[in-house]
């Protein structure tokens, strides 16, 4: 419930600064205000949700099997001013779980040309009814087992549905992250050659400097407007892509707008790397692909229950205590027990069984498979988790040798600038310093994206994204 609230409050303050901003030309969008929207409004995650809904009322539908039932017959014949014969029954009958039927019923029976099996007058009758291959097992139990099973099932694959979307949702916004704070980066570097330019020219009409580092100056800026340029296409682009996951809670997608911007240090936050081995452990566990299978093996295994019960001879038992009239008996002893009662067996007992074998043997045989299928998927989810802990392992230490180089380039780009403005170095070398710079600034970012991507698809592996 906490949880739930804190989602809640957290949509509101992002629709409500979505709604105004025109107002505020920096909105931002972090991480798990895009993970909130994405969980709670997306498309596909409420058609996962009516997959479930879908079981609820297979669960309902199956406990209809349960439900006391309420059946009358009347029947009546009247030829040449003749009363044949007139058949009144009406009856109630209670399934219950051991698949024993308890009934009870009246009988009105008049005509001089009745049946001879029926009593004539009032009589009532209470009694039950049960097959012997459904004492242990049953298709009511079955059906109701299995809805309850599928519901469960249904559940696990919402939460799988769920963990590929929002690990598709996460990769979309690291990659806009990683766009915008490049295309920040180069905005800042074309303000800095703009203000050089400036510098350069003021010193070349001073004589302090020859013509050739004004067009050294103006080429560098050029190429930079191009980065410029071609950062904002891609920062553009990536928001296009990640607003297919943002929508609205009335099935809307939202307006997007290129002022939407993620925080300047979310790509920064990198959570400590956790242990692999409570990781396999808890995928093992938890992961919705496993634990749907194991639901669908439960699901099977009802079937084979239910199978199994027709290798039993079917021997099916009637017995009814009857009573005349319509009122209770005064007493129910021994004696009127054994004068007062309809009892009847019928025996039915195929000779080979091959049918009831041969499904039995096809629904262990369908256990097997949906078994090896799940061996087969924990051992795939394994590598998947142990290959994103490498990547997240590795490229860590590739952003701790990529900070190293990005310092030793700005120390670089800083003592050639300062070398540059007291006139011992040429401008040819100061960009030469600072695209190495923007280069190793640029390899940074990217890392630091690429971390956050294999480390959204370590949660995703382990079925924990969710």
């Amino acid at each position: 419930m906490k949880r739930a609230k804190a989602s809640f409050l957290v949509l509101i303050a992002v629709f409500t600064s979505l709604s105004c901003y025109a107002q505020d030309r920096s909105l931002k969008l972090d991480k798990d205000q895009f993970f909130a929207i994405v969980r709670t409004y997306h498309p596909i995650v409420k058609q996962a949700q009516l997959s479930v809904d879908r079981a609820d009322a297979e669960i309902q539908s199956a406990r209809g099997g349960f439900d006391p039932s309420l059946s009358s017959m009347y029947e009546r014949k009247s030829f040449d001013g003749k009363l044949y014969y007139s058949y009144f029954n009406p009856q109630i009958t209670i399934p219950t779980w051991y698949g024993i039927d308890v009934k009870a019923g009246l009988e009105e029976v008049f005509g001089d040309r009745s049946p001879t099996e029926l009593t004539l007058g009032k009589t009532s009758y209470l009694g039950v009814k049960v097959n012997t291959n459904s004492i242990l097992f049953d298709a009511r139990r079955a059906t109701l087992r299995q809805a309850q099973s599928f519901k469960k099932q249904s559940e696990a694959e919402r939460a799988l549905i769920v963990n590929d979307l929002l690990f598709e949702a996460m990769v979309a916004y690291w990659n806009w992250t990683q766009q915008y704070i490049i295309y920040k980066t180069i905005a800042e570097t074309v303000k800095l050659n703009e203000e050089r330019l400036k510098f350069v020219r003021i010193e070349y009409e001073q004589g302090a400097r020859p013509a050739i580092d004004t067009t050294e100056a103006l080429s560098q800026l050029q190429n930079f407007y191009l980065l410029e340029n071609n950062a904002l296409l891609a920062f553009q682009n990536a928001g296009l892509e990640l607003s297919g996951f943002l929508w609205l809670e009335n099935n809307a997608p939202l307006e997007w707008s290129d002022s939407i911007m993620p925080p300047d240090e979310e790509l920064m936050k990198m959570p400590e790397t956790p242990a692999l081995l409570p990781i396999i452990e808890t995928a093992m566990i938890k992961h919705p692909k496993l634990n749907s299978i194991s639901f669908k093996l439960e699901i099977l295994e009802m079937e084979r229950r239910l199978k199994s019960q027709y290798l039993i001879p079917k021997v099916s038992l009637n017995a009814n205590m009857l009573n005349s009239g319509y009122r209770l008996p005064n007493e129910i002893s021994t004696p009127f027990l054994q004068n007062n009662y309809k009892l009847g067996v019928d025996l039915n007992l195929p000779l080979f069984l091959r049918e009831a074998r041969g499904q039995v043997r096809s629904a262990r045989l369908k256990i097997r498979e949906t078994a090896l299928e799940q061996d087969w998927n924990a051992l795939q989810i394994e590598n998947k988790i142990r290959s994103y802990y490498n990547n997240i392992i590795q490229i860590r230490k590739q952003i701790e040798f990529s900070e190293q180089v990005l310092a030793n380039n700005r120390k670089l780009f800083l003592g050639e600038r300062l070398k540059f403005e007291a006139g011992e170095s040429t401008l040819f070398l100061l960009n030469a310093r600072e695209n190495k710079v923007l280069e190793s600034t640029q390899k940074l970012f990217e890392l630091r994206a690429k971390w956050q991507k294999s480390f959204s698809g370590l949660l995703w592996a382990a079925g924990t994204l969710i």
